[in-house]
C-alpha cells in the first residue's frame, strides 16, 4: 500500500451542501436561515456572550483576578525577627514600635509574621498573629495578646 493509494472510508465524507443555488438544490432562496433578522444576514452574526443588548454576564459578575476587595483589611506588619534589637522584658504594641523607629509608617492595626528568628523574651500586644509568630514568641519565652 502507497500513501496515494489510501482514500477515506466509504461514506465518511459528504459532499458540501451549497447554499443558495435555487429549489432543487435543497437550500434555495434563503438558504436556511429564515426570512428577515439579524440572523439571516450575511457575515458573522453576534459576538459571543451578546445578549441583545441587555449587559452580559460576563460583565455583571466580578471575576476572580483583579476586583477591588469591598472592605479590605490593612495591617501594619512586621517580622519577629525584626524584633531583636529591643530590650528583653518589654512591652511591644504598635505606638512603642513607631517611637523607637522600628516602623516607619501606619498602616493600620499591627500584624506580626513570623520570619526570622526571636531570641528576646518580649510581651507583644497586636491585632493579629500568625501561627509561626506565636509559636516564636512562646519558644523565645514571651507572651502575646490580640488586641481586637
Amino acid at each position: 500500500m502507497r500513501i496515494h493509494e489510501i482514500t477515506p472510508k466509504e461514506g465518511s465524507k459528504r459532499r458540501r451542501r451549497r447554499s443558495g443555488r435555487g429549489i432543487s438544490a435543497g437550500k434555495g432562496a434563503s438558504c436556511g436561515f429564515g426570512m428577515r433578522g439579524q440572523k439571516s444576514r450575511s457575515g458573522t452574526g453576534t459576538k459571543p456572550g451578546f445578549e441583545g443588548g441587555q449587559m452580559p454576564l460576563y460583565r455583571r459578575v466580578p471575576k476572580l483576578k483583579h476586583f477591588s476587595i469591598v472592605n479590605p483589611h490593612n495591617y501594619t506588619i512586621i517580622n519577629v525577627g525584626k524584633l531583636n534589637s529591643l530590650s528583653p522584658q518589654t512591652e511591644v504594641t504598635l505606638e512603642s514600635l513607631i517611637e523607637q523607629r522600628v516602623i516607619t509608617s501606619n498602616d493600620g492595626p499591627l500584624k506580626v509574621l513570623g520570619n526570622g528568628n526571636l531570641e528576646k523574651s518580649l510581651t507583644i500586644q497586636a491585632a493579629a498573629f500568625t501561627k509561626t509568630a506565636k509559636e516564636k514568641i512562646e519558644a523565645a519565652g514571651g507572651s502575646w495578646k490580640e488586641l481586637y
